[in-house]
């Protein structure tokens, strides 16, 4: 990979650290009074080392999403090819049941040090930082073989006959986490220095590569069963890490690292290592990790909810697992190719920008400025985008579903849950962004605090799943998630709204679209739904096409109501999100 790539991160003199005492551009003159001109001139005022922290984040956010949709794209398409010759029990017990055991671990492990380690500076003893990484490794080890255990003694074991070779399926599902593992210090570094796009191209070629074995061995050894994920998924973690190791190994010693006064200087600086006459870690960052460990594993419950509860309460049958999980991952694609990347990014520009456990008063005002503003255009921005899938999706679910999975997903309960998921991802949306900021300012004593309101939010949300499924079956799981969001993004709003009181800025206003954007919305809904009740789906592709043509033209009128009543945002976008993909920004 090109050691270009450094680019993407804050080596400069200027970076901003988390006590502020780092070099800053020349003080710029007071933007005038009012909120509204402040708002106007947030990123002229702003100081040049917040501007290069903005510019560089949106830069990852906007490049991670645009790789992602690139790679992904090839990826949707041989899945929609494996749909149509394994059976719903054996992607059921892939995509639920093992797939919850490696993510459960990788979770358990990995969570709560990424959040300590990158919150703050990134002038830090990085020696320290990559001794508490590596403490992952023995974690993983151990949630693997316990977790391991629990998956091949104490749950419902899948007949052989319809699912083959599950004891190998749990074995390789465990064993790809520890590899997964392996890369976190590195996977860590690049993020804090905001690497643009190493963590994507990574991802997703170690998706593709995946995806291309998986494929490869359902039409040459269909009888397989489970060893064909279990090798498939191997694959996918070695190439992930791989590509970390390969890249830092060209990278790290360069001219170019040299240049950017990356911290570390060898690959062999990236292992464990003792510092003398200095403890082995930095203990304020051990502790905040365990704050962060005792909340994500309620988070995890919260996350991974639905599928805890079918894995561990049988609620559903393997078959309607796999349909519920194929629904969830195509309902969930604007979420990891769009929300996702936006709330990591951000998450590390709020943390850098802003100083966690200081409140408003505090900071420094010419920061709270920047970071108010984007935080509102942010939710303004992911707002927008929840409310079009949501109000476009209900009308087109059941025919995405006819040509994604053909006729095992379009008919039955496949398009409902995917109606019922389109609003879910609007609450998705507002929730990562909420959160992204609340997580970057909370003190230890804060999250600390947060961790009681998870564990009540953690058994209400399993009880309202199981009496929820009993009643709707599998869209039960996505109205007990909606209420368990609409919980979350409750208190992180609560959050917002009590540290930004004492300032004269109001960033929730973000949650406020222009009422003729909503007329439109709502305009928009009623056409489409229409329009697949006369058309769609069974009355041939000509009334498709008209289907199709109908909502295209609701979009279209959308999109041209959003550009004429949202310009703050659209000039935000257009600035800092795809300033580097056009001739001549604004």
């Amino acid at each position: 990979m090109p050691a270009c790539e450094a680019g993407g991160h804050l080596g400069r003199s200027g970076r901003r650290g988390g006590k502020g005492k780092e070099a800053s551009a020349p003080a710029r003159p007071a933007p005038p009074d009012g909120i509204a001109a402040r708002r106007r001139h947030f990123l002229a005022a702003a100081p040049m080392a917040s501007q290069d922290v903005l510019s560089q984040t949106t830069r990852l956010a906007s490049s991670s999403a645009l790789l992602q949709v690139l790679f992904r794209a090839v990826t949707f398409g041989l899945n929609a090819f494996t749909l149509r010759h394994l059976s719903r029990e054996l992607l059921g017990v892939v995509n639920v049941r093992l797939t919850l055991l490696y993510s459960t671990v990788l979770f358990l492990a990995r969570e709560a040090f990424r959040r300590a380690c990158l919150s703050g500076s990134t002038k830090r003893n990085w020696t320290k930082t990559i001794n508490l990484l590596w403490l992952t490794v023995p974690l993983g080890v151990f949630w693997s073989v316990f977790l391991g255990l629990v998956w091949l003694h104490l749950l419902e074991v899948p007949d052989p006959s319809v699912v083959p070779h599950y004891q190998a399926g749990v074995v390789a599902f465990g064993l790809s986490a520890i590899i997964e593992l392996l890369g976190e210090p590195f996977w860590v570094l690049a993020q804090a220095h905001l690497f643009v796009r190493l963590k994507v191209i990574a991802e997703s070629l170690s998706v593709v590569s995946k995806c291309v074995l998986t494929v490869i061995l359902v039409i040459l050894y269909p009888q397989w069963g489970l060893y064909i994920f279990s090798l498939a998924q191997i694959l996918y973690t070695s190439v992930l890490v791989m590509c970390y190791v390969i890249y830092f190994g060209m990278f790290l010693g360069s001219p170019e690292a040299t240049k950017k006064s990356f911290p570390v200087a060898r690959v062999k600086a990236l292992l464990p290592k003792l510092v003398e006459d200095e403890t082995f870690l930095n203990w304020k960052e051990a502790r905040l990790t365990w704050s962060f460990f005792k909340q994500s594993f309620l988070k995890q419950i919260l996350t991974e909810g639905e599928r805890y509860v079918m894995t561990f309460l049988n609620v559903l049958n393997f078959g309607d697992q796999g349909v519920y999980d194929i629904v969830n991952n195509l309902g969930s694609l604007v979420a990891r190719f769009i929300f996702l990347p936006i709330e990591e990014s951000f998450y590390v520009f709020f943390a850098k920008v802003l100083e966690r456990g200081k409140n408003v008063k505090d900071q420094k005002q010419d920061d709270i400025a920047m970071a108010a503003n984007v935080l509102e255009l942010l939710l303004k921005l992911v707002l927008l985008i929840g409310l079009t899938i949501t109000v476009f999706g209900y009308a087109f679910s059941q025919l995405a579903l006819d040509i994604y999975g053909g006729s095992m997903l379009s008919s039955g309960t496949g398009p409902n849950l995917l109606r019922c998921y389109s609003l879910y991802v609007l609450f998705l949306a507002i929730n990562g962004v909420t959160e992204c900021f609340t997580f970057a300012l909370m003190c230890k004593e804060e999250v600390d605090r947060y961790n009681f309101v998870m564990l009540a939010l953690s058994f209400t949300f399993l009880c309202i799943s199981y009496f929820l499924t009993h009643w709707y079956g599998s869209v039960g799981f996505i109205l007990a998630n909606c209420f368990n969001m609409g919980i979350r993004i409750a208190h992180s709003t609560h959050y917002i709204y009590d540290y930004f009181k004492e300032s004269t800025y109001r960033p929730l206003t973000g949650l406020l679209p222009s009422p003729v954007l909503i007329l439109v919305y709502v305009i928009s809904g009623v056409i489409t739904v229409f329009s697949e009740v006369f058309f769609c789906c069974d009355k041939g592709w000509m009334a498709r096409l008209i289907h199709i043509s109908t909502g295209a033209v609701c979009f279209a009128a959308t999109i041209i109501t959003m550009f004429c009543t949202e310009t703050k945002l659209v000039h935000f976008v257009r600035s800092q999100f795809l300033s580097r993909y056009m001739k001549k920004g604004t």
